[in-house]
């Protein structure tokens, strides 16, 4: 297996990156990592004991947070992002991971690595923690901000997929996320592909609210681009919150100090249930390649996570499953 890891894209880069290769690279030997950057930076982070599966591909550009992500991937064409890119479409690489700027991923995904044959959008997908611990995986969360109801059935089919190839889930449950659970509620985008996804291929269980996502009511909830990253940025957002009163009430006097010490154990287990680190890398599913978005905030510990979920989706041939489905649609 042949990674190619933008390593100077994120809010930690590229120590995050490095470190995180480091350690993939002594747990898992036949994994070739391939650190694309600039090499002045990735050198003393190596060190000097590089392991035998580490290389470095020299980019010498950066695309940032701030650069309009069309226009910055074709002027770009020597930044990290780009010629990670490049690796996956040429054959060097088996799939990129970057913690870089998400329109610009998505860019490298259409214009760089291009399009499988029959997708009309591709999605991002990425896995939301659920109670039961199996997490759903919900797309698009943002790739694109409108969708026809074709489309939606195309993200059905493809996380239906995902979750059976990478995941082990047979026949993987497939909700549409909406505003009630009656087939007659929504949108006309979502009264349209309701009927779609009665028709397909998959096991459709109707629409889905989504205040009962993280309930794990599906393994794979679609929705078009727009409404999708809303709720992404709403669980996020409450989640903040939720922590953040938590630690003011337990630290707010002495006796709550106190009962803070004894359910310390019970609380580090909640956040470990909904750390979106254990989550980490979304792939963008419709590119004929593994291109995969790692969050911006990833530490290494998160990138790793990252490694290891590519590493899964490679090794179950995700790619050429969905382009063999889509082309006899």
């Amino acid at each position: 297996m042949r990674i190619a890891i933008d390593v100077m894209g994120g809010d930690h880069a590229p120590r995050a990156q490095v470190e995180s290769a480091k350690a993939a690279a002594a747990e898992w030997p036949d994994t070739q990592l391939i650190l694309v950057g600039d090499p002045e930076a990735i050198k003393p982070l190596l060190g000097p004991d590089v392991p035998a599966n580490i290389t470095i591909e020299s980019a010498l550009e950066v695309i940032g947070s701030e650069d309009e992500p069309v226009k910055a991937v074709r002027r770009k064409t020597n930044s990290s992002m780009v010629v990670a890119g490049r690796l996956v479409k040429e054959g060097k690489a088996d799939a990129m991971i970057s913690a870089g700027n998400t329109g610009a991923l998505m860019a490298t995904g259409l214009l760089v690595v291009g399009r499988l044959k029959g997708i009309e959008r591709p999605a991002l997908a990425p896995m939301f923690p659920t109670l039961d611990q199996v997490g759903i995986l919900a797309l698009d969360m943002g790739a694109n901000m409108d969708a026809k109801p074709e489309h939606l059935l195309q993200y059905a089919i493809m996380g239906s997929m995902y979750r059976s190839k990478v995941h082990g889930i047979a026949n993987p449950r497939v909700g549409l996320l909406n505003v009630g659970t009656e087939a007659a509620k929504g949108n006309e985008l979502t009264k349209a592909a309701y009927e779609l996804l009665e028709q397909a291929p998959i096991n459709f269980v109707g629409n889905v609210e989504s205040r009962d996502v993280l309930n794990g009511p599906c393994d794979v909830v679609v929705c078009d681009g727009f409404s999708g990253n809303i709720m992404l940025k709403s669980i996020e957002g409450a989640a903040s919150v939720v922590f953040k009163v938590l630690r003011e009430q337990m630290t707010s006097s002495f006796t709550a100090k106190i009962a803070a010490s004894i359910l310390k154990p019970k609380l580090r287990k909640v956040r470990e249930l909904f750390d979106y680190n254990e989550y980490n890398g979304a792939p963008l599913l419709g590119v004929n390649g593994l291109v995969i978005k790692a969050h911006g905030s990833s530490d290494a510990n998160a990138m790793k996570v990252a490694i290891r979920e590519t590493r899964k989706t490679i090794g179950n041939g995700l790619i050429s499953a969905i382009a063999e489905e889509i082309s006899g649609k």
